[in-house]
């Protein structure tokens, strides 16, 4: 079965393939499969929606502190709960989660894009705690 040309008409398991091919081929096997760095990356990507949509900065250490005393929760529902949670944001904010989605992945393919996010990926280790 042949990949389509399109990531507006992958289905999901084929856009997440997709992206895993993009992030292997951008950054190798090691950046690709640290839980911790593609961790930073998805809050880093959540916290930037935010701001775009105005969030208060306040609220980030409150949630924080609020999420980090409760138990902890099973992977696979969370991320559910993740995917529910922007399908209502993306809702709530006029956006189309689905075509913003396969527009980000068509533009990061670029080879002049995968270059400057080469160069952003080198320049966020002193984010490292």
């Amino acid at each position: 079965m042949s990949m389509p040309t399109s990531p507006a008409h992958d289905t999901p398991q084929q856009f997440q393939s997709r992206v895993a091919t993009w992030v292997q081929s951008c950054f190798g096997e090691a950046v690709t499969y640290d839980i911790q760095e593609r961790g930073d990356r998805l809050l880093e990507e959540v916290l930037e929606l935010l701001q775009s949509k105005g969030y208060d900065p306040a609220r980030v250490a409150a949630l924080t502190r609020y999420v980090f005393t409760r138990p902890v929760g099973q992977p696979n529902q969370e991320l559910g709960g993740v995917m529910v949670a922007l399908a209502a944001y993306a809702h709530a904010a006029g956006l189309d989660m689905v075509e913003a989605g396969a527009e980000e992945l068509k533009r990061i393919e670029q080879p002049a894009v995968v270059e400057k996010c080469r160069i952003k990926q080198a320049s966020k280790a002193s984010i490292n705690t």
